[in-house]
């Protein structure tokens, strides 16, 4: 073990210890994690994410990891040279980029993630939303612009339904499910999900006690840039409104807001950059992002 190595998990062990008055708090609970951004694509944070979700699971916590995968999807589109078109951060996705994108999401990027966490002491499970109807699914239609004809995303959805048996069967076996998100449709074809999206949808079919979306940023932020901690549904409405909370973090706290409205306890947007991100915002108090409840 490298001094690196052993630097962080001396940092983990620390974590926990100062964890112990909230672990009765957690105890039995599903948190719903997700997993993307730099925090994904380094390997180094990966591997450290990889340890704390592997140490929730542990402590009697039942963690559900829903992933994106949007660079490596278009490394592999790339190397086939297929070109992708996006429109408001919506991939245009045809029936051949769908096969790509089902590909990477479902194969490499699902089964690498579920390696890692059981490499570090969890067995973790890799599934997409089309096992066992995770995520019924249906076409994403978004409103058409003043005088524009309605886009046409393709195979890009929503889900329409969550049914989580699949994941209660795996959690009730000492399981760590990791869901890519992609979902099937009435007619059996699959459909391309927004990992967020999907990661609401499922928290609030679970019932989860927390929300947790690992972003780039530390969490909404006031208009002089500073975290805002603990914000409420209708505070959130306010600040769309006046245009504090803008640009992409629009659609993240609107997910939060739909998980909360379908029962989860708190939805946070927090920095998987910072190291053991998970387990500050869960066992220190305050958390390190922004809580979003009713």
């Amino acid at each position: 073990m490298d001094s690196e190595t052993m630097s962080r998990a001396a940092e983990q062990a620390h974590i926990v210890a100062r964890a112990l008055p909230y672990l009765r708090r957690y105890a039995g609970a599903t948190i719903v994690v997700k997993f993307g951004g730099h925090a994904m694509e380094e390997d180094s944070l990966a591997a450290e994410f990889s340890r704390d979700i592997s140490l929730l699971k542990q402590v009697g916590i039942n963690p559900v990891v829903v992933h994106g995968g949007g660079p490596q999807i278009n490394a592999m589109l790339a190397r086939l040279e297929i070109k992708s078109r996006f429109v408001d951060g919506l991939r245009i996705t045809d029936a051949e980029m769908v096969e790509v994108v089902e590909m990477v999401l479902s194969g490499s990027v699902n089964k690498q993630i579920a390696g890692l966490i059981s490499q570090a002491g969890a067995l973790a499970v890799g599934i997409s939303g089309k096992d066992g109807g995770l995520i019924r699914a249906r076409k994403l239609s978004p409103a058409a612009k003043d005088g524009e004809a309605e886009l046409d995303l393709g195979f890009v959805g929503e889900p329409a339904h969550v049914d989580p048996r699949v994941i209660h069967a795996l959690t009730g076996a000492g399981l760590i499910p990791v869901v890519a998100p992609v979902g099937v449709g009435e007619n059996g074809e699959t459909y391309n999900i927004n990992a967020d999206t999907a990661a609401g949808a499922i928290a609030g079919a679970l019932n989860a006690s927390r929300l947790l979306m690992l972003t780039d940023v530390a969490g909404v932020l006031d208009a002089e840039k500073k975290l805002l901690t603990d914000l409420s549904v209708a505070r959130i409405r306010e600040l769309i409104a006046d245009g504090t909370i803008h640009g992409g973090m629009i659609p993240k706290v609107l997910t939060c807001i739909e998980a909360v409205k379908n029962g989860v306890k708190g939805a946070t947007i927090l920095d998987g950059r910072v190291p053991h991100a998970l387990l500050l915002e869960l066992f220190t108090e305050g958390g390190i992002g922004t809580l979003i409840h009713k």
